[in-house]
């Protein structure tokens, strides 16, 4: 069974896709045969030719009556059937000349699609299937149809040039598909991850309105019972059996004032459209990270008449967080969070004194799948992260409108620095709605 990447589904091809391109090659492959045979009058096995054909095209009359077009077909099932496109394909060039036949690069096609869609191993199998198809056509296939009286020898070492550069482009292309595939499929799922982050926060702050309502909702209701009970409490002497029990009716509903009262705060607090100055939003990044055995410095301005005043916004909270924590993990023993502002721009630099950022991935810091967290000793433990973290902080923080540079402390100092900037304008402004 293939080894599964953790957030990549299985690949598949879809059954239609598939056929379609089959019936593509079919009608090029017939009009190929036919322009030939009765424009240019070159003589070939014209039945055999089109039986050949007459084989794909049946394939996929079969395959429509038998599947759905939707259905997305398994990567073994589609191996086969890219496999019988490679042989079908050296069939009809065996009737046409074999490497002699211009058309022979098209042994590239099912490669390609086999790159793009299904995995490696099998990829692998398709290429060394056309190989070797291509290299048995150099030695067995009819003559290439020419002009009867005007028959075409190629020099023995120009058919050996076609068939070297055949396998070096199924090697080269094939590879390079499957490279910017590969990539694609991994930013698909990395930006994937970064929207179920961003709903995460979204739903977590929308909690905080519906707090709101439910206090809102039930403050009438239990309103009515206090004051019932205070009724009933004047109405039953001291002495009755039920005194206590309305006594303690009375408490309870109390308490449960005093708790909606609370969730009333706490929405007021951090409302999703709320403001709040820029350092009570890094002492809201920062407080969950405290008392982990590393210090942490918050750093501000002298003056703060003019502190930026932003929007209660999921994503720069998730983002900003996401980078203290990896500084504190990786810091010794201090970590230090500046925050500095004019009337154009606002910048927050987070830095530890840790080990820093490794030199051969100081550049690429930022893509998906990219950790310097290895695997513990002897395989057991804690499993290293997936290198999402910071794809998600910076692409999270990029949306709201800021800039990252991640770089390393100068000499002599160590340790990581990372820097997010943005123009105030675009921080003041920048809401939850960003996804």
């Amino acid at each position: 069974m293939e080894a599964q990447h953790p957030l990549h589904p299985r690949r598949n091809v879809r059954l239609d896709t598939l056929v379609r391109l089959r019936w593509l090659a079919v009608g090029g492959q017939t009009a190929a045969v036919l322009v030939v045979h009765y424009v240019f009058d070159f003589t070939l096995p014209l039945t055999a030719c089109l039986l050949v054909i007459g084989c794909s095209a049946a394939l996929n009359l079969a395959l429509r009556l038998r599947f759905r077009p939707i259905e997305r077909l398994e990567p073994d099932r589609a191996a086969w059937l890219l496999a019988f496109d490679i042989v079908q394909l050296a069939s009809l060039l065996y009737l046409t000349g074999g490497v002699e036949n211009p058309f022979v690069f098209l042994f590239l096609g099912p490669v390609l699609i086999a790159a793009t869609a299904l995995p490696p191993r099998m990829t692998l199998m398709l290429g060394a299937l056309a190989a070797a198809c291509a290299t048995a056509l150099v030695f067995f296939h009819l003559p290439l149809p020419w002009v009867s009286d005007e028959p075409l020898t190629l020099p023995p070492m120009y058919l050996l040039g076609v068939w070297f550069s055949l396998l070096v482009a199924l090697g080269v292309i094939g590879a390079y598909a499957w490279q910017i595939a590969e990539e694609a499929r991994l930013l698909t799922d990395a930006l994937a991850a970064t929207e179920l982050v961003l709903a995460h926060e979204q739903h977590l702050s929308q909690l905080d309105g519906l707090a709101a309502a439910a206090a809102h909702e039930l403050g009438t209701p239990l309103s009515t019972i206090a004051v019932v009970v205070r009724e009933l409490e004047r109405a039953i002497e001291p002495t009755s059996p039920h005194a206590e029990d309305i006594k303690l009716l009375r408490e309870q509903a109390q308490r449960c004032r005093e708790i909606l009262a609370k969730l009333t705060q706490l929405s007021a607090s951090s409302e999703p459209f709320d403001r709040s100055k820029l350092s009570t939003l890094i002492e809201e990044v920062v407080a969950p990270h405290r008392n982990f055995g590393v210090a942490i410095d918050v750093v501000l301005p002298a003056a703060r008449a003019a502190e930026p005043v932003g929007e209660h916004n999921p994503a720069i909270i998730y983002g900003l967080g996401n980078l203290v924590e990896n500084a504190v993990d990786f810091a010794r023993e201090r970590v230090e969070i500046e925050a500095r502002w004019s009337d154009s721009e606002v910048t927050i630099s987070i830095a530890d004194d840790g080990p820093g950022f490794a030199p051969e991935i100081l550049d690429r810091i930022g893509e998906p799948y990219l950790t310097s967290r290895s695997r513990p000793a002897g395989g057991e433990g804690e499993v290293a992260g997936l290198g999402l973290g910071v794809f998600i902080a910076k692409t999270l923080l990029e949306r709201s409108g800021a800039a990252l540079g991640f770089a390393n402390r100068a000499a002599p100092g160590h340790g990581a620095t990372v820097r997010v900037h943005w123009r105030r304008e675009d921080y003041e402004r920048a809401g939850p709605g960003i996804a």
